[in-house]
């Protein structure tokens, strides 16, 4: 009788414990379910097709820094320069728009859009190698080498500026140069360009994740860089690798932004990167490096701009908006600890 009894609680055990272990592991997906009913019933607006497709192009941007930020933090380390980064992108790009004047030949050169998208592309992988160097190479601490080139990359783009907006880069079809504003506002088959942009960035970076050396790489250095040295894995080549992705896909995220508004301005982006980590963190991914998922960070995207496009469209002020996000990235830290804590290093 006693082992019965005791069988059947060590069953119960085993049960609850699944089911907390499912809800935590899951709390991505069921933040959105929640947010999504919620304003669903706030609003009848927001769960129609149109209002879905407008904020999943809201949050493409956010989606595609937080690729970037996913594989930085799977390595351990942290970026806080993608925001100045997406700043310096879409100026770099407003001024192509603009003409490259070349006074030795009394000439201004107008780039088709093609060769601006892949010169910002460049750009913003440079910037990011940069970062990659100063961390691997130099041995910077990653916050600290990220934070200045934070505050590098934002200067550079406001003495490119003078502090004003490039506006009108829709281009001129006499130049040769029209096409620009393809990103923001064309659409196949109904969906944004962006939200595309986005699901193909996320589908490679989640197959780059699972099937490649690269992401076992990325995965064992994250956990212990040390025993992954000793394991023949190219740990500096890993660690500069996704530091230069993460600027990339800074620069591309800019592109989308200066799309969508058909401007460009130094000051774009700005706290972009705290959102971009939330949304890793609120994806599950541990800040100590080693795990994480792209689903997860897809769905903790989608968590922040669903929620903060919610709270827009219900009327809630801004300052009331900073409160609930901030909250939420909270909760997720906390469960976060609750995951990776002790009890989940053991499960």
């Amino acid at each position: 009788m006693s082992d019965t009894t005791a069988t059947a609680a060590t069953a119960r055990k085993k049960r609850d414990f699944s089911i907390g272990r499912l809800l935590l592991e899951g709390r991505a997906f069921f933040a959105l379910i929640a947010i999504i009913v919620v304003f669903s019933i706030l609003s009848p607006n927001y769960l129609t097709i149109g209002n879905l497709l407008i904020m999943a192009s809201h949050v493409a941007i956010y989606g595609i820094l937080a690729i970037g930020m996913l594989l930085v933090i799977l390595n351990g380390g942290i970026d806080l320069s993608v925001g100045s980064i997406l700043a310096l992108a879409g100026v770099s790009a407003g001024a192509m728009m603009q003409g490259i004047q070349i006074d030795a030949m009394g000439v201004i050169l107008y780039p088709p859009v093609w060769a601006v998208v892949v010169l910002t592309c460049v750009l913003g992988a440079a910037v990011g190698a940069v970062n990659g160097v100063l961390v691997s190479i130099f041995k910077v601490p990653a916050f600290v080498a990220t934070l200045g080139v934070m505050y590098v990359a934002r200067g550079v783009a406001l003495l490119m500026t003078n502090g004003l907006t490039y506006n009108n880069l829709s281009g001129r079809a006499e130049l040769g140069n029209t096409g620009f504003d393809w990103l923001g506002f064309n659409r196949i088959g109904g969906v944004p360009i962006s939200v595309i942009v986005l699901a193909v960035l996320a589908i490679l970076g989640g197959l780059m994740l699972s099937r490649s050396s690269f992401g076992r790489w990325l995965y064992a250095s994250g956990g212990n860089e040390r025993a992954a040295e000793l394991s023949g894995v190219p740990t500096r080549l890993v660690k500069i690798t996704v530091y230069t992705l993460s600027g990339m896909l800074s620069a591309i995220a800019g592109l989308v932004l200066a799309s969508q508004l058909t401007s460009a301005g130094p000051t774009a982006g700005t706290t972009y990167e705290l959102t971009a980590i939330a949304a890793v963190v609120i994806g599950g991914a541990a800040l100590t490096g080693g795990r994480g998922t792209m689903r997860g960070t897809m769905l903790g995207a989608f968590v922040i701009g669903f929620l903060s496009d919610g709270l827009v469209i219900i009327g809630v002020s801004s300052y009331w908006q900073t409160v609930f996000t901030g909250a939420v990235i909270v909760l997720a830290v906390l469960m976060n600890s609750l995951q990776y804590g002790r009890g989940g290093r053991k499960g």
